[in-house]
């Protein structure tokens, strides 16, 4: 099968390094790809949203499969796209229509679909533009800390949580009056803070019928000890320690079942990926957040941990056949240290070479951004790699991880020193 992947980062790398093992696969195609992609597929060079030109490709390149990666062309619908094409109509596709996107796209459509639907998930109040003098006066109400989320899609950054009042009544003018983050913050939820710890479950389903990926937690903010502000993720684990089985029982019969029963009530077809990022709560699960496609950095310590063949669910899923589909699962230890540039995630600087990418060791090394110029892989973007360790214990992850973080370099590279320490210590892992 020849399969056409959307998207470039370290999510993009980690998905192409496994869909390649697969016996079903027969040509890997990455659009537009990185240094990482171009060592397991072929890159082309097509923008994520350049639904024409992807169209084009897969007609002349025989794609049968389309994975899309990013939430950005989810959103803007690639699915509809495709599906109204008649020349792309039978293609087959990992990622939901507009209509399923909206659970990411849109924080407010989310939240009003898990009330609809019993999900359990922490209280809100949403505001528009126009109405920063009721935010402010509502957030006045309210017991800190203080949360506030942009509606829309804000590249992770979109959250804002604070204990200081007057912090937070500025910057929620800023954001719906001076669009701090553009339109994604037309909108805003103040939402109730939920005191727990975080992490997050990722299920592929076909609409009917899913399965349950392994579980991850992820490191947001820049700085060690979870200080400073947010990023797309500095790293993650996986297993999860408190996600024991009892948790996930909860996970899966409160969330998972009736998020997927309530798409279906409401007519939104969707063959792909929901990530739930979800707090527990004195041991039970309260939905954070719905993303429609995998996290960053999270896929890549999960995907290290899937032995299954991982284009054949992904198959069965597009065509509506998951039922009965089991997933394997390697009991191992998988930690991911994203290596960054100096300055993320505010001003940052590319084209800086990398030094220690070519000596093989059985750590992962997957690329985020990253291009080739001339003979060398230099940095293109702000997280640019991410060291993925496997070990029988978190202990022996984190030293195989940190291990080759320490031998790779460029000027300016960080990385948080602290992935997986507030998970050590605990006898089950």
């Amino acid at each position: 099968m020849n399969v056409l992947l959307v998207g470039n980062g370290g999510r993009e790398h980690a998905l192409a390094w496994k869909i390649k093992q697969s016996t079903h696969c027969s040509e890997l195609f990455v659009a537009p790809g990185n240094a990482g992609t171009a060592l397991v597929a072929k890159n082309v060079a097509i923008g994520i949203d350049e639904f024409e030109k992807l169209g084009g490709f897969c007609i002349e390149n025989k794609i049968e499969l389309v994975v899309v990666g990013p939430e950005v062309p989810l959103v803007k619908g690639i699915r509809d796209y495709f599906e109204q094409d008649p020349n792309l109509k039978n293609i087959l596709m990992v990622g939901p229509g507009k209509a399923g996107a909206q659970l990411e796209g849109s924080k407010d459509f989310s939240k009003q679909f898990m009330i609809r639907n019993q999900v359990p998930t922490a209280k809100a109040k949403t505001f528009y533009t126009g109405q920063s003098a009721e935010a402010s006066a509502y957030l006045a109400t309210c017991q800190p800390p203080l949360v506030l989320k942009a509606d829309g899609l804000a590249a992770g950054k979109g959250v804002i949580i604070t204990s200081d009042l007057a912090e937070a009544q500025a910057t929620i003018h800023e954001m719906l009056e001076e669009k701090k983050f553009g339109d994604a913050s037309s909108k805003v939820l103040v939402e109730e803070f939920l005191d727990g710890i975080e992490l997050s479950v990722f299920v592929l389903t076909d609409g009917e019928d899913y399965v349950i990926l392994p579980e991850a937690k992820d490191y947001k903010r820049i700085g060690d000890g979870d200080t400073g502000p947010n990023t797309g993720g500095m790293g993650s684990v996986s297993p999860v320690v408190f996600a024991t089985p009892s948790f996930m029982q909860k996970v899966e019969e409160r969330i998972i079942k009736p998020t997927i029963a309530g798409l279906k009530k409401e007519n939104i077809p969707f063959k792909g990926f929901i990530f739930i990022g979800l707090m527990n709560v004195k041991g039970d699960p309260f939905v954070i957040e719905y993303n429609t496609r995998m996290g960053d950095p999270e896929t890549q310590s999960v995907m290290a941990r899937i032995q299954s063949d991982f284009l054949e669910l992904l198959i069965a899923a597009a065509k509506g056949n998951l039922k009965g589909m089991k997933i394997e699962i390697d009991p191992q230890v998988a930690m991911t240290i994203v290596m960054a540039s100096g300055g993320y995630p505010d001003h940052y600087e590319k084209g800086k070479p990398i030094q220690g990418l070519k000596d093989r060791h059985e750590t992962l090394v997957f690329h985020a951004g990253t291009k080739i110029a001339g003979e060398q892989i230099v940095t293109d973007g702000g997280r640019v790699l991410g060291i993925t360790g496997r070990g029988k214990t978190l202990v022996e992850a984190h030293t195989k991880a940190y291990d080759i973080v320490a031998k790779i370099s460029w000027e300016g590279a960080y990385y948080r020193s602290d992935i997986g320490q507030d998970l050590q210590g605990n006898p089950k892992i």
